[in-house]
């Protein structure tokens, strides 16, 4: 910051989104793996991500918590890509080396570890193949977030995030148990 004081506008942005950043960092990834499947593309849509969060900032008023913001950043930014690249056509799922390459999970055994990655595998491709509003919700419910926060980054009430994660849940279990995402 050459130069600027401490309060400045731009000074106050680059705060608020490296303080964000720092707190949130992970979750923007989890988010980012949730949406994209290719490791690559993972990246862009991070980036994307990060960059529209500090723009963001520049108008961030405070009516919301930064975490509530953020999310809500990071979700719109991801439903546009999942949009754009629908669009295109230009679905690629993981292959076997990819998912080999995943770490083990912290799991001592080779043949727990390639289950442990098989799951999450699965249960990644569950929820890529959701609509975006439903992916969102399942997203911000697997990183613990609760229902009234939930409701406030998605525009929702308490009561229809609880419906609609219960239902989600119980959607994503079937789905699961039957075998995989394209299991109805």
């Amino acid at each position: 910051m050459d130069g600027e004081s401490p309060d400045t506008p731009q000074a106050v942005q680059d705060e608020r989104y490296a303080r964000t950043a720092a707190t949130f960092g992970a979750a923007l990834e989890r988010l980012s793996r949730a949406y994209e499947a290719d490791p690559d593309q993972r990246l862009d849509l991070l980036q994307e991500i990060h960059l529209a969060l500090w723009r963001s900032f520049a108008r961030f008023d405070g009516r919301c918590s930064e975490r509530t913001w953020a999310y809500r950043v990071a979700h719109n930014v991801a439903a546009s890509h999942t949009l754009r690249r629908r669009k295109l056509g230009s679905r690629k799922l993981a292959s076997l080396d990819e998912l080999a390459a995943r770490p083990d999970l912290g799991q001592p055994d080779p043949e727990a570890a390639v289950e442990a990655r098989d799951a999450v595998a699965r249960l990644t491709a569950l929820i890529q193949a959701l609509a975006p509003p439903d992916r969102q919700l399942v997203v911000l419910y697997l990183e613990g977030l609760d229902a009234a926060a939930i409701g406030e980054v998605c525009g929702l009430t308490t009561g229809a995030v609880a419906t609609k994660v219960h239902r989600l849940k119980a959607l994503l279990a079937r789905r699961f148990n039957q075998g995989g995402p394209n299991a109805r």
